[in-house]
């Protein structure tokens, strides 16, 4: 007996997790911190796919940087961020269903509830 494509395609998407899908968060203001850190604004995107996280920063009239990172059970994750001149940025968060929080530590702070998208 053969089984159409469709089926088979029908069953094999419904046996993927549903928390293999990606979901994303965002995250946009600016910063805390000395100097001129409260006139800096940032846009910090984030996406997660079962455990793992990714995430894209920009501040305005800057290059865009990256982290990644592995949430635990509880949707924490920790991971460092490089940024120019060889500058690093702690990167801790939290992600449960619709939000979070984000907090980008290095030159200034960064972050604050992360929005659903």
């Amino acid at each position: 007996m053969r089984i159409p494509r469709s089926a088979a395609l029908a069953a094999i998407l419904f046996l993927v997790p549903a928390a293999a899908l990606a979901q994303t968060y965002s995250w946009y203001g600016y910063g805390v911190g000395g100097g001129n850190c409260t006139s800096y604004k940032m846009k910090i995107d984030v996406t997660v796919t079962g455990t793992a996280v990714k995430g894209l920063f920009q501040q305005d009239g800057r290059p865009q940087r990256n982290f990644e990172a592995t949430a635990d059970d509880g949707g924490a994750f920790k991971s460092t961020a490089v940024v120019g001149g060889g500058g690093k940025m702690d990167v801790t968060g939290k992600t449960a269903g619709d939000g979070g929080t984000i907090l980008l530590d290095g030159y200034c702070k960064f972050g604050g509830p992360l929005k659903k998208q």
